[in-house]
């Protein structure tokens, strides 16, 4: 079983070239809950074994703070896969927190990075299991199969929406990634999309990490698009650029006054639940009737907000 913590936030999810040293040490100075340092489509096929190699100087050169470190391989359809979890895992499994697959079709690709982690981890003297493996879901295909993918191995901590090769897939009519497509005039066209990723990632207990928005200039349509994907109760979404950063981490996180109206639930569902309280299922909070169900969804807003670093705003003064 993967010892790696599931719920550590990744409301920001930076995405930063592995072959481009200027990059990854600006990186180490940014405010993104994560980092993957890729060796798929932003290293070209001549500058990846090079790629390979910075990245794990970059790893064990330490100043990443508290961030969660990915690595983003190749996928399994390539010559560089095996070559990249065993030169990074080998050469820097100790301070990495999971591998990112890309283009994962169903449960064997997932257990095959499994079974090849498994054997690294034990040449190296890494602790087994540690490596956490997170899967992006790509394509038709990958979606039909996402049960299967979220339980292929216990080392799986996300699901990640790749919508680019999605959009490909399905034949999608735009050319725009995050947009919606022309003629599609009422509602979201990825909505079952995400929806089917998301409902998957909650059924196993895993984290549901939204995709980029490739219009990096574009703050306000990042954040449109982000917000829906908040909305709909997503934990996280992949960054380009530096200003996007706080972008994602705000919309993310709790409001600071529905943090507060879900601890007060919590505090007083405690109190009116037990013995000393009358031991009521349903009692009144100001205007509103409050029981377990109320508790449940104060649980979800609490524990987001604690992650995300909130206190009440009675106990910050």
């Amino acid at each position: 079983m993967s010892s790696v913590d599931h719920a550590r936030p990744r409301r920001s999810v930076l995405a930063v070239p592995g072959s481009s040293d200027k990059m990854i040490e600006k990186a180490k100075g940014l405010d993104a809950d994560a980092i993957f340092l890729d060796l798929e489509d932003a290293v070209a096929p001549i500058a990846k074994a090079e790629a390979r190699g910075r990245i794990v100087s970059a790893l064990n050169s330490g100043g990443w703070g508290d961030k969660l470190k990915v690595v983003r391989v190749n996928d399994w359809t390539t010559p560089w896969t095996h070559g990249d979890v065993i030169d990074v895992v080998g050469g820097a499994g100790a301070n990495l927190d999971a591998i990112l697959l890309p283009k994962v079709e169903d449960a064997s690709h997932v257990q095959a990075l499994d079974l090849l982690l498994t054997q690294v981890e034990k040449i190296s003297g890494l602790p087994i299991g540690a490596i956490g493996i997170e899967p992006q879901i790509e394509s038709a295909r990958s979606l039909r199969n996402i049960d299967e993918i979220a339980t292929a191995s216990p080392r799986v901590q996300s699901l990640v929406f790749g919508p680019a090769d999605m959009m490909a897939s399905v034949n999608m009519r735009t050319l725009v990634v995050g947009e919606q497509p022309e003629g599609y005039d009422t509602g979201d066209a990825y909505h079952h999309i995400l929806m089917t990723i998301l409902l998957a990632a909650r059924t196993h207990g895993l984290q549901a990490i939204d995709g980029p928005y490739l219009q990096i200039r574009d703050l306000d349509a990042f954040r449109r698009a982000a917000g829906r994907t908040a909305g709909l109760g997503f934990d996280g979404k992949w960054v380009l650029h530096p200003t996007q950063i706080d972008a994602a981490n705000e919309i993310f996180s709790p409001r600071q006054a529905d943090f507060d109206k879900a601890e007060q639930i919590l505090e007083a569902y405690e109190f009116h639940t037990s013995e000393s309280g009358g031991g009521r299922g349903a009692v009144m909070l100001g205007e509103e009737m409050i029981d377990e169900a109320s508790r449940k969804m104060a649980l979800v807003i609490s524990g987001k907000g604690r992650a995300a670093g909130l206190l009440r705003s009675d106990q910050t003064q």
